[in-house]
């Protein structure tokens, strides 16, 4: 069926209500709308949907929330594995809650119950929720940091991360053999719940995941002595954060935590945000706004489904506000965890600390100092979760700390994805601990760079939406693997590796050989003295990615090259 004809059965058909169909009477006429929203299926990706919310079938409303549950209740029923149920939370975001309806009543009619939140709860809660439960699979309705008019459906799988592979692939291919939207089944609300297959979680998993959470703490007694002397603000971006996070700092004593008002309550259209983003200084506008009042010592903002942090450090020398990458603040939570488990002795046996390929390669250096072996993952946390669950399998190490470099992290093992309540908890434990021994965040970060090496991050972003911003990302992907650049600049490349067809090139000797990670769309170049760059489409959103790392000798020098190979990338790819 061509998009025409597509849009022509959403308009006439029973199936579809009436305001789906006066929302598509709006576009009549408007051919690259009406081709923008039916053009394709919107994609079930290896993470679930993400999409525009919308009439269309590239769009997420409540009839692809319902297709892709019965793809995954399709699934379920084939893995005999119904009788356990699904776990379901969702953000503040528009259409959250329905959203989430849909796919818990989709489920029941299924036969397989639905464990719903009684009210909006962060990614991680529900990372813990369903394995708390013991249930096979888990449904968050989130689009995390994307602009308001986005919605997203992630699904996790029993062991608590997001499902890969094989499973991913399978669910997937269970959600495109559904070719009518009459084979997909739903049921009434009230039925739903007479029959016990639509039932309502809240405060046993909030108290159960407060408590697990409180298990990371290394230092209470620190924490006691410091906490009328810290001063924190903190914003929830309008999210989910807001309750657990101010719970959790609450219950551990820290009595200076202000809440930024204009955005302590769950507001789904963000109206003082561009773009609820913690990586985005502009979020932090009001934040340190507040933080100048209170004279904080440290700025905490969580993006809506709160499962990143991003944070602002004062410099006790300058009276400044720095920011830090989620390199930054991942390493220095991770290299705190990692020092006081082992001066303490609660450093288990065989540690394990995990990381991504586009991560700070500062985690090699740290990871030696420690004694601690370093798993290096392809990019997306649901690596670092499933990794894990395969050292629980094989009994080949603990794990202790992960990070991936957009701005998210896991202490534990009570969740298995990234998890900002935690992140909040860890970092303002670690400021207690330098504002005891006289020192700053920012202070401890200088030491970090002076003992380990001057590690830089950077990125370069192109947004190219629609559908020839998907053939444009696709072609440049293409150019780059079929041609790889032998230089940046003056920088020699020393290594092209390509996730997607398992191979390692020695670019002098031209010997290959195999990544030993799983296939994925992504390129990574080796360069000289601990320069690198990596370049995939996101995931989620309509852009392609450029990350790049060097290693300098202070901290401008490694500014400066930062800027160096931003510059000669943008050379090689003529923009």
């Amino acid at each position: 069926m061509g998009y025409l004809e597509e849009y022509r059965f959403w308009l006439t058909d029973d199936y579809f209500d009436q305001a789906t169909k006066e929302e598509l009477l709006a576009i009549q006429g408007n051919g690259r709308e009406i081709e923008e929203r039916f053009y394709k299926e919107l994609e079930f990706g290896t993470g679930g949907l993400r999409g525009i919310i919308g009439a269309g079938t590239n769009r997420m409303n409540r009839y692809t929330v319902r297709k892709a549950t019965q793809g995954l209740a399709n699934f379920i029923l084939k893995q005999n594995a119904a009788e356990k149920g699904v776990a379901l939370a969702y953000d503040s975001r528009r259409m959250s809650p329905e959203f989430a309806d849909e796919a818990a009543l989709c489920l029941a009619a299924n036969g397989i119950r639905a464990y719903v939140f009684a009210s909006l709860r962060p990614t991680p809660e529900l990372s813990f929720a369903l394995r708390r439960l013991g249930c096979t699979a888990g449904i968050v309705v989130t689009a995390s940091h994307n602009p308001p008019e986005y919605n997203g459906y992630k699904v996790y799988w029993e062991d608590g991360a997001q499902v890969t592979a094989p499973k991913d692939e399978e669910i997937i291919g269970e959600v495109q053999d559904i070719k009518d939207y009459h084979t997909v089944k739903t049921m009434k609300k009230e039925d739903a719940v007479s029959a016990g297959l639509y039932q309502v979680i809240g405060t046993e998993i909030d108290d159960a995941y407060m408590a697990e959470l409180k298990k990371q703490i290394i230092h209470p007694e620190v924490i006691r002595e410091m906490a009328e002397e810290l001063r924190i603000v903190y914003t929830p971006l309008c999210g989910t954060g807001n309750v657990p996070v101010r719970r959790i700092l609450a219950e551990l004593g820290f009595r200076h935590v202000y809440v930024v008002p204009e955005q302590e309550k769950p507001d789904p259209e963000f109206t003082t945000l561009d773009y609820p983003n913690p990586e985005d200084p502009k979020a932090f506008t009001y934040a340190l706004r507040l933080a100048k009042e209170k004279d904080a010592d440290l700025v905490l903002a969580t993006d809506p489904d709160a499962d990143r942090l991003g944070i602002y450090v004062k410099d006790a020398a300058t009276g400044e506000y720095l920011p830090f990458t989620g390199n930054m603040s991942g390493i220095l939570i991770g290299e705190y965890i990692l020092r006081e488990k082992t001066a303490t002795g609660a450093m288990p046996e065989n540690p394990a600390f995990v990381t991504t390929i586009v991560t700070t390669k500062m985690t090699e250096p740290v990871a030696k100092a420690y004694g601690v072996k370093l798993i290096e993952v392809l990019t997306g946390f649901k690596y670092i979760g499933e990794q894990i669950k395969l050292l629980e399998q094989t009994g080949s190490g603990r794990y202790v700390f992960g990070l991936e470099e957009s701005y998210g992290c896991l202490a534990g093992t009570h969740a298995r994805d990234k998890d900002a309540v935690t992140a909040v908890m860890c970092l303002c434990e670690a400021a207690a601990y330098c504002k005891k021994h006289g020192q700053t965040l920012w202070d401890r970060m200088v030491s970090l760079y002076e003992k380990y090496g001057y590690f830089k991050e950077t990125q370069y972003t192109v947004t190219l939406k629609g559908i020839d911003g998907a053939r444009q990302i696709a072609e440049i992907m293409e150019k780059l693997r079929q041609a790889p650049p032998k230089a940046f600049g003056d920088s020699k490349v020393l290594e092209f590796r390509d996730y997607e067809k398992d191979r390692i090139v020695d670019m002098e000797t031209g010997a290959e050989t195999v990544t030993g990670l799983p296939q994925s769309n992504v390129l990574y170049f080796r360069l000289p003295e601990g320069a690198w760059c990596c370049v995939r489409p996101s995931g989620t959103e309509p852009k392609i990615k450029f990350y790049m790392g060097v290693k300098g000798s202070s901290l401008k020098d490694a500014a400066a090259r930062a800027e160096k190979l931003t510059g000669e990338l943008k050379t090689v790819l003529n923009v």
